[in-house]
């Protein structure tokens, strides 16, 4: 078992050091793991439990895990994950002026819609709210036209 600074036993000190009950667990643990590999049969880890639990100083613990590895390997790292795209503040402002039914908003919509998508053709940053808001900005913009013709 090998002892980390601030665990325990200061560094460079000496295995004299009294063990604390996370200490013991710790110890265990790593005999476990030990075993899970099949690096003790189930006797040696028995006794180096029981051994573990009764120490009172480091060099004690440090004593029944001399012959392992001082640490298995661990699982893989998990895959790091794909970084997501942000999505644009343009496009963003599209969609709210877009949701708005008055020409002064619609026509917003329309124009940061647009500005939205050239800046998405240069960044690479999501757009489908700049669609939204450009595709609401010309219905009410149709229905304001529409509304003033036909009525």
């Amino acid at each position: 078992m090998t002892v980390e600074p601030g665990h325990g036993a200061p560094a460079g000190g000496s295995g004299k050091t009294r063990a604390s009950d996370a200490d013991r667990g710790r110890a265990v643990e790593a005999l476990s793991a030990a075993f899970a590999e099949g690096r003790l049969t189930k006797e040696e880890h028995s006794t180096r439990v029981q051994r573990a639990y009764g120490s009172l100083t480091y060099a004690e613990l440090a004593a029944l895990s001399a012959d392992l590895p001082a640490a298995p390997p661990g699982p893989p790292p998990p895959p790091a994950a794909a970084a997501v795209p942000r999505t644009s503040p343009l496009a963003v402002a599209s969609l709210v002026c877009g949701l708005i039914p008055l020409l002064p908003a619609t026509l917003a919509a329309i124009i940061l819609g647009i500005g939205a998508h050239r800046q998405l053709r240069r960044t690479g940053e999501r757009g489908g709210l700049a669609t939204a808001g450009l595709v609401l900005g010309v219905l009410w913009l149709a229905l304001t036209v529409l509304f003033v013709f036909v009525f």
